[in-house]
């Protein structure tokens, strides 16, 4: 349990309401409403930009058109043609992370990206479907992505179980570079907060300054990590089908 000063206070899960079905703890926590108001948010944005269709968008059309077309064209980039068909999929991964980033940034909200349980279930999702994919595409013969063409014969005693070993820490990594990012960096931001609470009003202002500069680049880092969670998503998709 983190101290109430703590800067690792703000990850701390709290429950809402108390539940309990057969012997398991559902409870609705702060971790839970912060999803609830992601996927709330998600929707209002998209239900209301796409409804409102005009010849002239306006700013928040553009901005829906413009992650829709940044999707499309990063399947189209890294998967090609066969990409197509995955686009819901990668788009609503890319905006629950991007959205459930910012909703982090938001003061006293919950940043559910910050633990590493539901960062690691997105990418166990990912893997599992894109290792589904590659058997229904290849069969017995997807086994051959562990085989590296054009290497001496004598190698692959060594690099095959590094290959799989490779292949089973996808989903680790790519859990691990999410939770990590946001956990750093909110935690970094709580402690120069309380670094401007401490201070004298003068000396309080150059990490109140830094404050400023490092929510910028927490913004940055947001919509950074949802971009490298959707464009690794593609490129395993695209592994799935063109192997080596």
């Amino acid at each position: 349990m983190a101290a109430k000063d703590s800067p690792l206070k703000q990850f701390e899960i709290d429950p809402i309401s108390n539940i309990e079905l057969a012997g398991y703890n559902i409870s609705f926590t702060n971790s839970s409403l912060s999803m609830l108001i992601t996927v709330l948010a998600i929707t209002l944005f998209l239900t209301l930009t796409v409804n409102t269709r005009s010849i002239i968008p306006s700013r928040m059309q553009l901005i829906s058109e413009l992650m829709y077309n940044f999707i499309a064209q990063l399947l189209s980039d890294t998967v090609g043609d066969n990409g197509k068909r995955y686009f819901p999929f990668v788009f609503s991964i890319f905006m629950f992370v991007l959205i459930g980033n910012m909703v982090g940034m938001i003061p006293y909200q919950f940043t559910f990206t910050s633990h590493i349980i539901v960062t690691f279930a997105l990418a166990a999702v990912v893997f599992i479907g894109v290792t589904i994919l590659g058997f229904v595409n290849h069969g017995i013969k997807f086994f051959t992505f562990f085989y590296i063409p054009g290497v001496p014969f004598y190698m692959h005693p060594l690099l095959i179980p590094i290959e799989v070993i490779s292949y089973l820490s996808r989903p680790i990594s790519l859990s691990v570079r999410l939770f990590a990012n946001m956990l750093a960096g909110h935690t970094l931001l709580k402690v120069f907060a309380g670094f401007v609470v401490s201070m004298p009003f003068f000396t309080g202002v150059f990490p109140l300054a830094f404050i400023v500069a490092l929510t910028g680049l927490e913004i940055l880092i947001a919509f950074l990590q949802a971009y490298v969670f959707a464009i690794l998503t593609c490129l395993y998709i695209n592994d799935a089908y063109h192997l080596h």
